[in-house]
């Protein structure tokens, strides 16, 4: 019974041993037929070649290395060769590579690494690699052109934007300080000598209006000369003679209203009041009650604050931007969140040769007196004429110092580098005086990488053109 039921299982497995072989012959068949009815032939598959790119995980896992290396089991990872390598660039059919070569001349060889050399006939780089061939019509025929396939152009990050009529508008800083305006700053003194009767309750630091009284003198020459003012116009009077004492009062320093209350009255005052010639902050005061004053001595000093400077200095590569009558944004550190507007009013005609800067004075409007002398300031000068000039990105514009250029996207993966003329530079674009027309596509990012093809190109063209016989 035993020995028929292993003779049964003996033929079971001949027959499907037998079953899967014809199975794989039918398929080559099929196979061999497809091929015959399309009149093609079966395709070698080629060897990997090349030299040893990375080191992958034997498992196809996204594992790699540039070193051999194990698995944590100890398998080693798999060499990839170079033609086993991925790329991501599009190429045409193997077929038609094959079909448009054989019918184009091979012009040169190139070297594979992009260095700049070139071989007439078929050679190996340092490293194995073969040159690769440069059939005719694949040499850029525009000079300094450049062409690069979409996959690269994605991979690069190229992005470009086009030529624009836009104002430039530079923004320059430059720190200071908040002073007293000159022009606003009164100093209170006689002409005569005199004594000092009484002084008014005002300090160091008081605020005081105009026409309000600070002092009250006695002086002998002012009471002498309001006397012959008297005499005159009660013997002379509307004659040149009394037009003369009048302005001889003046001249002591004697204001019009006290003058007009004399006239008014036709009393000489014992003592005289001293009244305040403007609005401001009184700064200085060197009179007490019962002193003598000598002419000339200063005994009071007020300032305006409701209009103040800012003197900042301005770097001198920054100078020729700037102008009187530019708009000025002030910020000092007390009032960080506020700003104050104002203009510039001067440029000083002298440099400082120390810190190679210019004196810049900007007027301000002060009516909240919050700002005070000796503040630090930070000034934000608006330079520019506002017309609107052909600009591009700053960072469209390739400056190798002695020239200056842009790279022209054209379309189709095609990019010219182009010389330009620049002009006034801010807001993060540069004006363009020549080079360039309105509308064009300029290249904002990865211009160096195409500047950098496009002049390795150049010179591989020059190099074929001396070195490849024709």
């Amino acid at each position: 019974m035993i020995p028929r039921i292993f003779a049964t299982l003996l033929v079971l497995a001949i027959l499907a041993a037998v079953g899967l072989t014809g199975y794989w012959a039918g398929e080559r068949d099929l196979a061999g037929s497809l091929l015959a009815l399309t009149g093609q032939t079966r395709p070698a598959v080629a060897p990997p070649s090349g030299s040893v790119i990375y080191y992958g995980d034997p498992d196809g896992k996204p594992f790699y290395s540039l070193e051999p290396k194990r698995t944590p089991d100890g398998r080693s990872y798999r060499a990839v060769l170079a033609s086993e390598d991925v790329t991501f660039d599009p190429k045409p059919p193997v077929q038609l590579v094959a079909a448009g070569a054989a019918s184009k001349r091979v012009l040169y060889y190139r070297n594979p690494m992009g260095l700049p050399d070139i071989s007439p006939t078929p050679k190996k780089d340092s490293m194995g690699m073969d040159y690769i061939p440069v059939y005719e019509g694949e040499e850029q025929n525009d000079t300094g052109g450049v062409r690069i396939s979409p996959g690269r152009i994605q991979r690069l990050g190229v992005k470009s934007e086009p030529v624009q009529q836009r104002p430039i508008v530079q923004l320059v800083r430059a720190p200071g300080t908040i002073q007293l305006a000159e022009n606003r700053v009164s100093i209170i003194s006689l002409r005569a000598e005199a004594f000092i009767e009484s002084v008014e309750n005002v300090t160091t630091g008081t605020q005081v209006r105009k026409g309000q009284p600070l002092m009250r003198i006695y002086s002998p020459p002012v009471a002498a000369a309001a006397a012959e003012f008297l005499t005159t116009l009660a013997t002379r009077p509307d004659t040149a003679g009394s037009r003369a004492s009048r302005q001889k009062l003046l001249n002591y320093g004697v204001s019009d209203e006290l003058v007009t209350e004399i006239e008014r009255t036709r009393e000489v005052p014992l003592v005289f009041t001293w009244i305040a010639p403007r609005d401001g902050v009184v700064i200085e005061r060197s009179v007490v009650e019962g002193m003598r004053a000598m002419p000339g001595d200063a005994l009071f000093r007020i300032a305006d604050h409701s209009a103040v400077w800012a003197l900042v200095d301005v770097a001198e590569r920054d100078l020729a931007a700037i102008a009187a009558g530019q708009a000025v944004s002030v910020k000092v550190r007390s009032y960080p969140d506020r700003t104050f507007s104002g203009r510039v009013a001067l440029v000083y005609p002298h440099l400082n040769a120390g810190t190679r800067t210019v004196r810049v004075r900007i007027e301000l409007a002060n009516p909240t007196l919050l700002l005070r002398p000796d503040m630090f300031a930070e000034a934000e000068i608006m330079t520019g004429t506002g017309v609107a000039v052909l600009s591009v990105p700053d960072n469209a514009v390739i400056d190798s110092g002695d020239r200056q250029i842009v790279i022209i996207d054209k379309g189709d993966g095609r990019f010219e580098p182009r010389p330009v003329l620049l002009g006034r530079r801010g807001s993060g674009y540069v004006e363009i005086r020549s080079g360039v027309s309105a509308g064009e596509q300029v290249v904002t990012a990865a211009n160096f990488l195409i500047d950098a093809e496009s002049n390795l190109k150049a010179a591989l063209r020059g190099l074929a053109d001396t070195r490849v016989p024709q």
